[in-house]
């Protein structure tokens, strides 16, 4: 490892939900892990990304949040300035922070070109230093010919091919294809790199606390919706069959997520009470540990649930949304294909019985090691090893620098 002290910039564009954030920072505490002088900044637009405990080496900076309308236009989160005034404020932060910190790594999380181009600016910038340019792809983006629609409006192929070093895949090769059915220029296929998904642990301090017993020494069920800002359905629908059920099923914890309207939240709490083995969590930063002590778990099939299903090895039941994207259906439908776990479609909800008969079975399903899928679940092992090349790659260009001048 080099004697200078490296640095890694993350571009996250999402405001709203968990997902890319979440996958950013696994990634990022991971490499401060493996690298001991390795310094990371996350740059991020989420409202609750200083509720989450980083790692020494690990920092955020926090861009002025904006969320995605029904009609898919964007609005400023919080202020009360017009959506081009508000890109063009984070446009500019992110580009300053980028010039500032001289990252040896920028790595931007599944867009291309940013929230609405404008990490453009930042990848021109930076395409001529030092720093290696990075597109983080998850498994599945979307129904292939909804996803190469978007990229042709959006033009995102000249920058896949012009600007970007390498394309990494968080998925095996063999499950997911994200970029399947695009017609993608030369030489792009040649910068892609699939790791695996991204192996979840329980935090330390987790791991030195006893474990929650929600229900005493009772066996659970975990229900988690991700950010639970589309996860009304799949949560009325659990709830629908404990209040309708005909036979014993295990207790529910329920973790609504920070995103689930206030409303809902409110509804499934007063709903709850009437029930003597449901238990409803508002929000957990640390929800590794009741993954980890749960008996099976019940998800929408979002990325960073997938792999802490995989992480750690429960009985599963997706219930994937189907819009606005169809990526979590995808998802589920190769796991499930690959028996990994099971699926119960969202177009048949709101069928309590169904959704009760799928939960009495659920404890008694195979965890997804009993597949015998392999290579599951390298991704952060092969992205040390990847920025580790990088590094050294690095250094080696700077000795002949020095050798030459």
């Amino acid at each position: 490892m080099s004697s200078k002290t490296p640095k890694i910039l993350i571009y996250s564009h999402d405001s709203f939900g968990l997902g890319h954030l979440r996958r950013c920072r696994a990634i990022a505490q991971s490499l401060v892990g493996d690298f001991d002088t390795l310094s990371v900044l996350i740059l991020s637009g989420s409202p609750i990304i200083g509720s989450f405990e980083f790692r020494s080496r690990v920092d955020f900076v926090r861009i002025p949040g904006v969320i995605k309308l029904r009609n898919g236009e964007y609005t400023p989160l919080s202020l009360h300035i017009n959506i081009d005034h508000t890109l063009a404020i984070r446009s500019s932060i992110i580009e300053h922070t980028a010039k500032v910190f001289e990252p040896d790594i920028f790595i931007v999380d599944k867009e291309p070109l940013g929230l609405r181009g404008e990490v453009v600016g930042t990848l021109e910038a930076l395409k001529d230093t030092k720093t290696r340019l990075v597109l983080g792809l998850r498994d599945v983006m979307d129904d292939p010919k909804v996803l190469r629609d978007e990229w042709d409006r959006k033009n995102v192929y000249p920058a896949l091919k012009s600007l970007y070093d390498e394309i990494w895949v968080y998925g095996p090769e063999d499950i997911c294809d994200p970029l399947e059915g695009l017609e993608l220029p030369d030489g792009v296929m040649k910068k892609l790199r699939y790791t695996g998904y991204l192996r979840r642990e329980l935090p330390k301090a987790a791991a030195e606390q006893p474990a929650p017993t929600p229900f005493g020494e009772e066996p659970y069920i975990l229900v988690t919706p991700g950010g639970g800002g589309d996860g009304v359905e799949m949560v009325d629908w659990v709830m629908r069959a404990y209040e309708a059920r005909q036979r014993p099923l295990f207790p529910a914890l329920i973790v609504l997520g920070p995103f689930m309207p206030a409303a809902a939240a409110a509804q499934f709490s007063e709903r709850a009470e009437h029930l003597r083995d449901v238990e409803i969590i508002r929000f957990t930063p640390q929800i590794e540990p009741y993954l980890a002590n749960a008996t099976a778990i019940v998800g929408m099939g979002g990325y960073n649930t997938f792999c802490e299903i995989l992480s750690f090895d429960k009985p599963t039941l997706m219930v994937p949304r189907v819009i606005p994207r169809r990526e979590q259906a995808i998802r589920a439908e190769r796991a499930e294909q690959s028996g990994l776990l099971k699926v119960l479609p969202i177009d048949r909800y709101p069928d309590a019985d169904l959704m009760a008969d799928a939960l009495s079975e659920l404890p008694r399903t195979p965890p997804p090691s009993e597949a015998g899928v392999e290579n599951l679940l390298g991704g952060l092992g092969v992205i040390t090893t990847r920025v580790g090349e990088i590094f050294d790659e690095q250094l080696s260009e700077d000795d002949r620098k020095l050798v030459n001048f």
